[in-house]
């Protein structure tokens, strides 16, 4: 297995991942998941063996960078690609002058996940789609 973790402008490419993901999957409504922030972000690609299998957005905003709409299809998970797309963006955001965090939003299932790339929850748990979350931030 070749994994390549890549910046991309093809968001066409990054919503249909996330559609698979997020509304197919797990239920999410459409409204939730498009919005007008893909434009400004950039986007990381997982590519597997040479097929996109799960992508993530990056959006800066001041100090922070946020972490967001990570997913990965369901035939390529445990093999490490989300790890590998969260690794990707802490470095991307380390990059930019003047960013001192890494924040996401994690869903209460994945908490652990995160806490094992460094990631701290803070503040209430929250719903998010429907989802219940909790927001986690790494210093940089």
């Amino acid at each position: 297995m070749t994994l390549e973790i890549v910046e991309t402008r093809d968001i066409a490419l990054c919503r249909q991942l996330r559609r698979v993901v997020f509304i197919e999957e797990q239920g999410v409504s459409e409204a939730d998941e498009v919005d007008d922030l893909d434009e400004v972000a950039l986007h990381l690609l997982a590519v597997m063996d040479g097929v996109a299998v799960g992508s993530a957005r990056l959006l800066v905003q001041g100090e922070v960078g946020k972490i967001g709409r990570v997913c990965v299809l369901a035939q390529a998970r445990g093999a490490g690609i989300g790890a590998a797309l969260i690794k990707a963006a802490v470095v991307r955001f380390r990059s930019i002058d003047g960013v001192k965090k890494a924040k996401l939003g994690a869903q209460l299932h994945a908490l652990g996940f995160y806490e094992g790339l460094g990631f701290q929850a803070f503040g209430p748990v929250y719903d998010d789609a429907g989802i219940d979350h909790r927001d986690m931030a790494l210093v940089l």
